[in-house]
């Protein structure tokens, strides 16, 4: 733990926090003994988690985004075969993104465990905060990986046994917490975890709180591009001259979320990682699961209402060329777009970028209508949009891929340094109805008829995929 306290102490000072005494220190030798009980010593710490935070986010959100249907990767940089997909235990990717999960969750613990109690100024509210963090460390490992263990070289826990440790830290922070938006928050976060769990009874209790008293909730996790935490995914859709990750075709309109205006260094965007919406799609997903069509399709219309309050902004981004291992990428406005070689054929969905700027979404869009809703009588077709509008709402925030029920194997370092895990820990978990060999992100671009089409919806195949294991837990 000594290594972690140096490296907070670092981001500190990067972070601006001069007027700590512990700033002041010559000898970066620090020890626990020096650092436990110092003036603000746990508002470095929490700072330190705040900043791991992001790190995290920035370790997993790109990586799972072109592992999904999300975007594929254009380029020669970053990860080439997850786009296959293709996630082996023995990449130095999927290890990167273990550690950091690890390391926040281990920071949370030692800052409750050690920091905070040795520190005459810790508050209540900042308990609360080291613990929820704690919590969403637990929350994202039960969400992108099958099978982690719990602590250092301990036993391997089972998503569910992580989700379950999310949820008592959760709950801590709530106990501690005397913001109302904050428990708002964490009301979120529980039901997240519930949804996850499967557990309908209480994901849509906690859900129907956030729904009455705080539909527009939005947390949201900064980015410091200046002291050397930038929003990698900014960067590799927007910020990058070398447009690192592309979008499908019927995604364009969605890209970028995070872009910068000048100095890109100094205009870092913030992803999400909880907003309003979730409670609705929870909702939503819950009265489908009791057979409520019209109940599913009258929270659906709540939800548009919320997406349409969201903000968007004007950009140039006429940088973004779409240039790279693939050339055929549709760049005019005129382009339409088909879901598969099946589906009509839909305008709106390209944007040219040439032309002048284009509005982009900043929290949440979506292409769904309350005509479409309205035009949908089944619950498999109902249940085809509420899939759409999950991908569309938390486009570029990383939650993609756990929706299509693909999960991280446990890594080889982790293996050859704990004797619990065993060879099927290291196993990914790519559900049979994934497509291989870029299948997901494959489509035609007929240019003489403007025409794009999709080589596979995976919405759909959600929806013929229904009862499989990790998918849409709230209709089981």
């Amino acid at each position: 733990m000594h290594t972690y306290i140096k490296q907070l102490l670092y981001a500190a000072i990067l972070t601006g926090l001069s007027g700590c005494s512990l700033v002041e220190v010559q000898n970066p030798n620090v020890t626990d003994e020096s650092f436990l009980g110092t003036p603000q010593s746990e508002a470095i710490w929490l700072n330190g988690m705040n900043r791991q935070l992001a790190v995290t986010l920035n370790n997993t959100v790109h990586f799972t985004e072109i592992a999904s249907d999300n975007y594929y990767n254009n380029s020669s940089l970053s990860n080439k075969v997850f786009d296959i997909p293709n996630i082996l235990y023995s990449d130095l990717d999927v290890d990167n993104m273990q550690r950091s999960i690890a390391r926040l969750s281990q920071m949370a613990d030692y800052g409750l465990h050690n920091v905070a109690p040795a520190s005459r100024e810790t508050t209540d509210n900042i308990k609360a905060d080291m613990h929820f963090i704690g919590g969403y460390a637990y929350l994202i490992g039960a969400e992108l990986y099958e099978n982690l263990p719990l602590t250092a070289g301990g036993p391997v826990a089972s998503a569910a046994e992580r989700l379950q440790k999310a949820i008592e830290y959760i709950k801590a922070a709530d106990a501690l917490q005397n913001d109302p938006v904050k428990k708002q928050q964490y009301a979120l976060a529980l039901a997240r975890a519930y949804y996850n769990l499967g557990d309908k009874q209480n994901a849509v209790a906690y859900a129907d709180n956030v729904v009455k008293n705080n539909p527009m909730l939005l947390l949201q996790v900064a980015f410091d591009g200046v002291n050397g935490v930038s929003n990698t995914m900014q960067t590799y859709t927007f910020s990058s001259s070398t447009n690192t990750y592309a979008p499908l075709p019927r995604l364009d309109f969605l890209d970028p979320k995070y872009y910068h205006v000048g100095n890109a260094s100094t205009d870092q965007k913030p992803i999400a990682i909880l907003k309003g919406e979730e409670a609705f799609l929870i909702l939503a997903e819950a009265a489908l699961g009791n057979n409520n069509v019209d109940e599913a399709k009258t929270v659906l219309k709540s939800l548009l209402e919320v997406v349409k309050r969201r903000p968007v902004a004007s950009i140039d981004a006429k940088l973004a060329q779409r240039k790279g291992n693939r050339s055929d990428y549709p760049l005019l406005a005129t382009v339409e777009v088909k879901f598969d070689k099946a589906s009509p054929a839909r305008s709106g969905f390209v944007l040219d970028r040439q032309a002048g700027n284009i509005t982009v979404y900043t929290v949440s869009g979506s292409s769904v209508t309350e005509a479409d809703i309205d035009g949908a009588t089944t619950s498999d077709q109902v249940l085809y949009l509420l899939c759409l509008m999950r991908q569309e709402i938390f486009m570029s925030e990383g939650r993609r891929m756990t929706d299509l029920g693909m999960r991280f194997p446990v890594s080889q370092v982790e293996q050859q340094n704990n004797k619990n895990v065993n060879a099927e820990h290291t196993q990914a978990i790519i559900p049979s109805y994934i497509p291989g060999q870029l299948g997901m992100d494959d489509f035609t671009y007929d240019k003489a008829t403007g025409l794009v089409t999709m080589e596979v919806d995976m919405n759909k195949v959600l929806v013929q995929n229904k009862t499989a294991d990790r998918v849409l837990p709230l209709l089981k």
